[in-house]
């Protein structure tokens, strides 16, 4: 046991079963109501037990129980085939598509404004105000207006959620290396200049591998946002694959169940995709010469 006290595990295990117990408190103290009101509507008297028990059942609760969304969750992956439209895993890859795609546009964008942004000054001075004023429109407002713009001019279905992705996935990459390619010491910049190094091989020699680490910190927020983009993408559409859909309706018919084990399996994919970034992460930095 002495692994245990000694490393992370044990402050781990504690967050976690402190989170449970709260959401078992707040699951019964949410949904004792209803089980109170339909024993006074039925004129009989319910015990402390009884409502605990009941409180922890209900079809659809105010607030599932911590042990009904991983039933729902085991329904979903492990029993449906990932081909039915009731699974988790058919749903999660409609979506993972539209984040995958709408990333890696978000990436390249965001390098290649970032690239202007520290090499030309007008686009300093223009762009980058502008980069910053486009995180502040809301993205559920904007959404219907791609998803209709769009749609007008006959592209629907991958791209537009794609593009909401996009929207949210640039913005860290552009500030983050912006922030990478301007970290360099001007003693090294003074230094490639001695070399008579053009502007071209200062940057991938010098600005990019010094850029390199901001550029997977960055990375690791927009595919999480970029997540984020492709499930609020599904929502204006009415879609009827995708986790955003599985949102919708469960909200439409009450599956509060079904809401929560959709949440959870976001949750869990965004968990997969940083965690993939992040062996990227280390696998580049180890191949440019950083020691563990």
């Amino acid at each position: 046991m002495r692994w245990l006290s000694e490393g992370k595990t044990l402050p781990v295990l504690t967050v976690v079963a402190a989170i449970v117990l709260a959401w078992y408190v707040g699951t019964f103290v949410l949904n004792a109501p209803f089980e109170r009101d339909q024993a006074t509507r039925a004129g009989t008297e319910i015990g402390f037990s009884q409502l605990l028990s009941r409180t922890m059942a209900q079809e659809r609760p105010v607030l599932p129980a911590p042990h009904q969304v991983i039933e729902e969750l085991w329904d979903t992956t492990v029993a449906k085939k990932i081909t039915s439209k009731r699974s988790l895993v058919f749903h999660a890859w409609i979506t993972l598509s539209a984040t995958l795609l709408g990333f890696a546009i978000g990436t390249v964008l965001g390098v290649a404004l970032a690239i202007g942004i520290v090499y030309n000054r007008a686009m300093d001075k223009s762009v980058m105000p502008w980069v910053i004023a486009s995180q502040t429109i809301p993205i559920l407002a904007i959404a219907p207006m791609i998803i209709v713009v769009l749609n007008s001019v006959g592209i629907s279905g991958l791209l537009p959620k794609a593009l909401i992705s996009t929207y949210l996935s640039f913005f860290p990459v552009v500030v983050g290396m912006v922030k990478g390619l301007r970290s360099p010491e001007a003693i090294q910049l003074d230094l490639m200049r001695t070399y008579n190094a053009s502007g071209s091989q200062t940057l991938w020699k010098l600005r990019w591998p010094a850029a390199a680490p901001y550029l997977f910190t960055s990375m690791k927020v927009a595919v999480a946002t970029a997540l984020v983009g492709a499930i609020v993408g599904e929502l204006p559409t009415g879609a009827v694959a995708g986790l955003g859909a599985r949102l919708l309706t469960g909200s439409y018919y009450g599956q509060t169940i079904q809401i929560w084990s959709a949440l959870f399996m976001a949750a869990a994919l965004a968990a997969v995709l940083v965690m993939l970034v992040g062996v990227g992460e280390r696998l580049v930095m180890s191949r440019m010469g950083e020691r563990p």
